[in-house]
């Protein structure tokens, strides 16, 4: 039998390890791409610039956080952006939730309508949504403002949770319902004793997307906000002029609360999965 010469084998596996580290290579890259704005973001908010262009690193201050809270011109947008985030992640979790279940759950008459026009907001341009919404606010003579703000959020998150809602619900054991209902439990206890916990994950999910795209969002709010200005808008106006630190700063903030959320979170799905837990002593019983 012929045996291949020892430098075929050594091309091959030399091959077969550039193959192998391809994929890591090419992985660690795209991450790399996606997490250097963020690391420049969270650099940057500790420069200590000369003027209004924080663009160049000048030095080293923890200035631009110990001050932060006393520009209003800063926080008051910011603020406003947190509160309506918060106001509208309520309301359309709420909303999106009874809807994503009865969607799953029930066949009714408009069904199919209804699942259409869930997905419109999302497939629609925002462009084309916000000046559709500004359409509206003027036919209606409504003052734009910190409601039509609101609105116009609750109106586009509804559609992000709903889906994510019915993603959770596709998998859902219908028997442990049924197992609560043969043990006299009412349709109420049911849910909130059974349904509600199992889905918890998804409403959290659904609701912690809809708050970041709600304090994210430039395009539907610059057509509803009228005088108002959030976040996005003045990051935008005084980008014009210049870049300050404290920008940064807030951007570096909310990461870093995302990063705490996530971190809970996935911290309480590995203590619920009994797979992750270490395995305790075996105790063998005799007869």
């Amino acid at each position: 039998m012929m045996t291949a010469p020892p430098t075929a084998k050594r091309r091959r596996s030399l091959r077969a390890r550039l193959g192998g580290l391809l994929l890591p290579g090419f992985t660690g890259l795209l991450l790399l791409f996606l997490f250097a704005p963020i690391a420049v973001m969270i650099a940057f908010s500790f420069n200590d610039p000369a003027g209004r262009q924080n663009i160049t690193w000048q030095g080293f201050t923890l200035r631009n956080y110990v001050d932060l809270w006393g520009r209003s011109q800063i926080t008051d947008p910011m603020v406003l952006s947190l509160v309506v985030a918060t106001i509208s992640t309520l309301v359309a979790t709420t909303f999106g939730t009874m809807i994503g279940l009865a969607l799953t759950r029930y066949a009714f008459r408009g069904r199919w309508l209804m699942n259409l026009l869930i997905f419109i907001p999302m497939t629609a341009p925002e462009i084309i949504l916000g000046a559709s919404l500004l359409t509206l606010w003027i036919s209606l003579g409504v003052e734009r403002g910190f409601l039509t703000i609101l609105v116009s959020h609750i109106m586009f998150n509804i559609s992000f949770v709903v889906v994510t809602i019915r993603a959770r619900l596709v998998g859902f054991n219908m028997s442990l319902e049924e197992a609560g209902m043969d043990l006299y439990a009412d349709g109420r206890t049911t849910f909130w004793k059974i349904t509600f916990p199992l889905i918890l994950p998804g409403i959290v999910s659904a609701a912690l997307l809809a708050f970041a795209l709600s304090i994210d969002d430039y395009v539907i709010t610059l057509f509803s906000a009228g005088r108002t200005v959030t976040f996005p808008l003045w990051v935008f106006g005084v980008s014009r002029l210049g870049i300050p630190p404290e920008v940064n700063v807030l951007g570096t903030l909310i990461f870093v609360t995302a990063l705490i959320f996530i971190g809970v979170q996935l911290w309480n799905a590995r203590r619920a999965d009994p797979s992750t837990r270490p395995a305790g002593p075996v105790t063998v019983v005799g007869r």
